[in-house]
């Protein structure tokens, strides 16, 4: 089950889970400080609560980090628990940092390693009960799907564990006049009131699927449902919701227009763009050395002359053309016949720095003059060149909506799917681009800044 918080949806048992640990992770900082010898309002010259606050919030932000806290995490459960102590490490390390600025005191220095022990224990055996103790299905929607045709079997189909998490599906009433493609066994007969039938199987949501609604619509029927207490939502945002994206293959224009979203205010646009310019500009002077040291990989592999910046146009705000900035990963002559190619598994045009370079995504950093200028933003759907853009605007449906925004250099499409080379591969990510366009805003910015630290870590989807 999700709601919707601030314009992004939170899946409750995961939202429980960060409750649950970051109790854990409190009990752990204030046992740590009872065994130095300190209470909780003991000066030292800060009270103890004031630093536990400081542990359980940069811990919190480590583990969201490592994606401990997304629905796409599939790692088991030996995998779960390096994470929770590598994400406790960080956040103890990034809680003594934080001290330092704020000036807690030296006796923080030697809380902070207890507490970073009592963290990995406390935040690891809750995650364990957690698991054992509270079944996902109490969280889940109970619906009923309105229709059986193609619109029908997008839901039936779904299949990945992170798409189902939130609901499960009780059956299929077929439309009139429409014919069914789901599975027989899961179909329910409409043989008296809907809002009966809703009743009596307890359902929480009906999600209106037909292919056709322009005939045999069940208004009265639907609104009965509404009215004794059952939600009514149609497929498509319902898929919106439990996949995060937008699906393509049953996106009618009318939903784009009268649903919720797509906003643009003068705002957010300024909060936005201060951001993107404070953070632009702490990252260039932290980064700086690293930096440094691409640029004497790449001269060390090519030669002193070899440039060390490959500038290539990309397709920004509302279409307009931009130079984006890279370190460059490819050999000189990489397209050298003047054609646009899509990067592939193990390019044999990426050099070896390059290569290493793409899996730590230090190659992008120099995009960070581009978020500077006013050109990207952190967060966006990725800036393709206009070659691509032309062929894939007339084969996908859709595709110029995603220039509503600027492009950035991570983005929801980045996190929750691979590296694209094809067109099959630009469709998926549009789907994930306009769910972003859509919804877009500074939580969901952070949200998505926070996760991207776990791609960056962990090397997923680099090519």
């Amino acid at each position: 089950m999700s709601i919707r918080f601030f314009g992004i949806f939170v899946h409750l048992p995961l939202l429980l889970v960060a409750l649950v640990e970051a109790v854990a992770l409190w009990l752990a900082a204030t046992s740590a400080a009872a065994v130095t010898g300190l209470s909780l309002h003991d000066l030292a010259p800060a009270p103890v609560w004031q630093f536990t606050l400081v542990f359980v919030f940069a811990c919190v932000v480590t583990m969201a980090g490592l994606g401990l806290f997304s629905r796409r995490q599939r790692a088991n459960t030996a995998g779960l628990l390096v994470r929770i102590a590598v994400a406790v490490l960080i956040g103890a390390l990034l809680a003594v940092l934080l001290a330092r600025i704020i000036e807690f005191g030296e006796i923080w220095l030697r809380i902070v390693a207890r507490a970073a022990v009592f963290g990995v224990l406390f935040a690891g055996l809750s995650r364990l009960l957690v698991g054992k103790l509270i079944n996902e299905d109490i969280f889940r929607r109970k619906i009923l799907v309105f229709g059986a045709g193609s619109r029908a079997a997008s839901i039936a189909n779904l299949r990945r564990r992170s798409d189902l998490r939130g609901f499960k599906i009780d059956g299929f009433i077929a439309a009139g006049g429409e014919d069914s493609v789901v599975p027989a066994d899961r179909l329910l007969m409409l043989n008296r009131p809907l809002v009966s039938i809703a009743i009596e199987r307890q359902i929480d949501e009906i999600v209106v699927a037909m292919d056709d609604r322009r005939r045999n619509f069940p208004v009265a029927e639907l609104l009965e449902c509404r009215l004794a207490g059952v939600d009514v939502i149609e497929v498509i945002s319902f898929l919106e919701r439990e996949t995060g994206k937008v699906r393509l293959d049953v996106l009618h224009p009318s939903w784009l227009i009268f649903s919720g979203g797509f906003r643009r205010d003068a705002a957010r646009e300024l909060t936005r763009r201060a951001f993107d310019v404070l953070a632009s500009l702490l990252l260039l002077l932290i980064a700086s050395p690293l930096m440094l040291l691409a640029a004497i990989a790449i001269k060390l592999e090519d030669g002193i002359t070899a440039p060390v910046f490959y500038r290539q146009t990309r397709v920004g705000l509302l279409g307009r053309h931009f130079e984006i900035i890279k370190f460059r990963s490819m050999a000189t002559d990489a397209e050298k016949d003047g054609l646009a190619k899509w990067a592939t598994t193990d390019d044999n045009r990426v050099t070896v720095a390059g290569k290493l370079m793409r899996k730590t995504r230090v190659d992008e950093l120099p995009q960070i003059l581009n978020v500077f200028k006013g050109d990207m933003s952190f967060v966006g759907p990725r800036p393709e060149r206009p070659q691509f853009v032309e062929q894939l605007s007339e084969k996908i449906p859709y595709y110029r909506e995603r220039h509503w925004v600027k492009p950035g250099i991570t983005g929801w499409a980045q996190l929750c799917y691979a590296y694209g080379a094809s067109e099959a591969d630009a469709a998926e990510k549009l789907q994930y681009d306009l769910f972003y366009v859509k919804n877009h805003g500074l939580l969901f910015d952070l949200m998505i800044l926070v996760q991207t630290a776990e791609v960056i870590l962990l090397g997923k989807g680099a090519r």
